[in-house]
């Protein structure tokens, strides 16, 4: 039995809440799991493109709906204004999905600039909207040669800062150009069961949490400030 005092004087009692199984809802979406795929690459011949066509093909074989976000013309982030039509497409499908998948090649020991642009020009809200928030991410990465997971372990941080619920599992592919055939199809190896891993996750994660996304992100923090927001316009009516 513990012995520290019980008390706790610094919490507002009106806004704490305790979490409760019984307060999830069960799975009632009747729609395709939708999923927005973004790559990291412009070449002609993309290794990171040809990752997320292979787990398009994939995520629809598992019964997901799936859209994959084309970078070509894409501005560069605070270039132009939000009305872009790239921008907005872009916002769009975000605020449409349920999951996404983002795949960069490693440049430098980073994530390509092309995939950061994408996703710095997606805000945390969009009015009262917020976009990625309580969404489900997996994170990928090519490689031109050995194994490594820096643009992986990036991506991470991004997918936390966006508050998405990343997934544990996660692709890194070395080597790539070896991977590939000439039509641009993934060869069987480990590394593509991998993927299929990683899809698979992602699919029930999203199945999982797409009906309690708001139920999973309410913060007692946010009922606190909002709280405290609306009783200084009551008051203010008042005066």
């Amino acid at each position: 039995m513990s012995t520290l005092d019980d008390k706790l004087p610094a919490l507002d009692e009106e806004q704490f809440s305790v979490p409760a199984a019984d307060a999830f809802s069960r799975m009632h979406a009747q729609h395709k799991p939708r999923f927005l795929l973004l790559y990291g690459s412009l070449r002609q011949r993309s290794y990171s493109r040809l990752v997320i066509e292979e787990c398009s093909r994939l995520l629809e074989r598992m019964g997901g709906e799936v859209r994959i976000f084309d970078p070509t013309g894409l501005p560069l982030p605070d270039s132009c204004e939000a009305d872009h039509p790239k921008v907005k497409e872009l916002r769009d499908l975000v605020t449409w999905s349920e999951g996404q998948v983002w795949c960069s090649p490693e440049r430098h020991g980073s994530m390509t600039g092309i995939m950061k642009a994408q996703i710095d020009w997606v805000p945390l809200s969009l009015g009262a909207v917020r976009p990625t928030q309580g969404k489900t991410l997996a994170v990928m990465q090519v490689c031109g040669g050995s194994q490594s997971f820096n643009a992986v372990n990036q991506l991470r941080v991004l997918g936390r800062w966006m508050r998405m619920i990343t997934i544990p599992n996660q692709s890194s592919v070395p080597k790539a150009f070896l991977e590939f055939d000439e039509a641009g199809r993934m060869k069987p190896s480990g590394y593509y069961n991998r993927i299929v891993d990683v899809l698979e996750e992602l699919v029930k994660f999203t199945l999982l949490t797409r009906d309690n996304s708001d139920y999973l992100t309410d913060r007692y923090s946010e009922r606190v400030e909002s709280a405290e927001a609306l009783m200084q316009r009551v008051n203010q009516r008042s005066i």
